[in-house]
C-alpha cells in the first residue's frame, strides 16, 4: 500500500464512519426528523453500519482501520510503525470531513432546532458524553471497550478464512453493534479517537446556531481511554496468541 493510497483510504473511510454514525444520532435527536426518538437500537446499529461501509469502502486501499487504536493495537503486534502517522493523519481529516457532511445532511434540522426556545445541545450527535461524569470510571469503561473491540480485530486475522471471504469486515461491523448495545451505555462508546475528537473540532468550527458547548473538558477521555485500550490489546495479543 502506497502512503498516497492509505492516506486518502483512511479519508474515504473514516468519513463515511462517521457520516453514518453522526448521521444516525442526528436522525434520532434532532427535531423534525423523521427518525426522531428511534432510540439507542437503531443508533448501534447506525453506527455498525457505518463500519461496514467506510471499512469495505477504505480495505482496498489502506487496509480499512479507521480508528486509531486499532492502528495502534496493530503496530505493537507487528512491531511496524513506519505508516502509523499517515493512517492517523487520514483518520482526523475524514472524521472532520464526515462530520461536515453529516452537518450538511441535517441543515434544515439543525436550523429548526436552533430556532426554537430550547434549543438541543448539538455535541451528542458529533461526540460522546458521559451519562455519568465520574473520570475514572469514564476512563475505564473506554479502555475495557476499546479492549473488545481491538483484540477480537486482532485475533479475527488469525482465521484466514474470514480474510479471503471478506467477511472479516462484517464481524467487526456486528461487533461494534454488540459494543454498543452491552458496554455504550456508561459513556456513548467512544472506542475511537478519531471518531470522537475530529468530530468534535468539527463542531466547535461549524456555525451552527445555539450549539451549546463543545466539552473540552471531557474530550481526553474518548482520546486517551481507547489509545490506553488499543495498546493493551496489541500487548496481550502478543503475549496470549
Amino acid at each position: 500500500m502506497s502512503n498516497g493510497d492509505i492516506f486518502v483510504g483512511e479519508i474515504i473511510g473514516t468519513a463515511i464512519l462517521i457520516l453514518f454514525g453522526a448521521g444516525v444520532v442526528a436522525a434520532v435527536v434532532l427535531n423534525d426528523s423523521k427518525a426522531k426518538d428511534a432510540g439507542w437500537v437503531v443508533i448501534a446499529f447506525g453506527w455498525g453500519f457505518g463500519v461496514m461501509a467506510g471499512a469495505y469502502t477504505a480495505a482496498p486501499l489502506s487496509g480499512g482501520h479507521l480508528n486509531p487504536a486499532v492502528t495502534l493495537g496493530i503496530a505493537i503486534d507487528t512491531g511496524n510503525w513506519d505508516k502509523v502517522h499517515l493512517y492517523v493523519a487520514g483518520q482526523m481529516v475524514g472524521a472532520m470531513l464526515g462530520a461536515v457532511l453529516c452537518w450538511l445532511v441535517y441543515l434544515a434540522q439543525f436550523q429548526a432546532n436552533a430556532e426554537e426556545k430550547k434549543a438541543q445541545p448539538t455535541l451528542g450527535i458529533f461526540s460522546t458524553a458521559p451519562a455519568i461524569r465520574n473520570p475514572v470510571a469514564n476512563l475505564i469503561t473506554e479502555i475495557i471497550a476499546t479492549i473488545a473491540l481491538v483484540l477480537p480485530i486482532l485475533a479475527f486475522g488469525l482465521t484466514k478464512g474470514l480474510g479471503e471471504s471478506g467477511t472479516a469486515i462484517l464481524i467487526v461491523s456486528f461487533l461494534v453493534v454488540g459494543i454498543g448495545l452491552s458496554l455504550g451505555g456508561p459513556t456513548g462508546y467512544a472506542i475511537n479517537p478519531a471518531r470522537d475528537l475530529g468530530p468534535r473540532i468539527t463542531h466547535a468550527l461549524l456555525p451552527i446556531p445555539n450549539k451549546g458547548t463543545s466539552d473540552w473538558g471531557y474530550a481526553w477521555i474518548p482520546v486517551v481511554g481507547p489509545l490506553i485500550g488499543g495498546a493493551l490489546s496489541g500487548l496481550i495479543f502478543n503475549v496470549a496468541f
